[in-house]
């Protein structure tokens, strides 16, 4: 393991929301973190995935942060093939692809920390989650695996859950009072600030963690416990 301030961090989706929070709370601790842009690489298309893979084959993540994910909401009868190809292949194989790609050398430096983000509809579900709870359940499956695989090596796996957080996103696409009615359904009587999710990943991301792997964590203010 390197020394505290030659760490590398590479975070998906790490422009906005829970992300950024992610990337913030790991660039404060002296990591350096790489967050790729679409143009860098495009969780949506194979063969960017393998560019990038191809390119920085030679660098070691000591963390990997699979956070970018869609959600696409619909009935399980209106599901376009679009929809189910464009979340499954962001949301659960490329990060299959990204630790095809270099959990490798990890194995050589004998110390990794994964962590997969999925959802509370990893846990719980509703109308119109079909395809993103299905993907969410599979990034949880990949953990469960590589928790085991990678054991030997120094490499601890797990998943986060995130409930309802209060991201810009959540401000945009809420008003007021359907955030006030949501918060009212959580047990702790408010949604969770990004930082407060991105604290659990640093948590399970950093040399504290020692033992802790194979977990699906729900970090949700007590929503699906009701």
């Amino acid at each position: 393991m390197r020394n505290k301030m030659m760490r590398k961090v590479l975070i998906t989706g790490g422009s906005r929301g829970i992300g950024k929070a992610i990337a913030e709370r790991f660039e404060g601790a002296g990591y350096q973190v790489v967050t790729p842009s679409r143009q860098e690489m495009d969780l949506a298309d194979v063969e960017s995935i393998n560019r990038y893979a191809e390119i920085h084959k030679d660098e070691y993540f000591d963390v990997i942060v699979n956070n970018a994910g869609i959600n696409e909401v619909n009935l399980i009868e209106n599901i376009t093939d679009i929809e189910l190809s464009n979340m499954m292949q962001i949301n659960l194989i490329a990060p299959i692809m990204l630790l095809r790609a270099f959990t490798g050398k990890m194995k050589e430096h004998h110390y990794g920390r994964i962590i997969n983000i999925a959802s509370i509809w990893a846990v719980v579900s509703k109308d119109g989650r079909c395809v993103y709870s299905a993907t969410k359940n599979g990034i949880h499956g990949v953990t469960a695996t590589l928790s085991v695989e990678l054991a030997p090596h120094n490499i601890l796996v797990n998943t986060v859950c995130p409930g309802f957080t209060m991201t810009d996103l959540t401000k945009k696409n809420n008003s007021p009072e359907s955030i006030a009615q949501i918060a009212k359904d959580i047990p702790i009587g408010r949604m969770a600030e990004p930082a407060e999710i991105a604290e659990v990943v640093f948590f399970l991301g950093n040399e504290t963690n020692t033992y802790l792997t194979g977990q699906k964590i729900v970090v949700d203010g007590g929503f699906t416990g009701k």
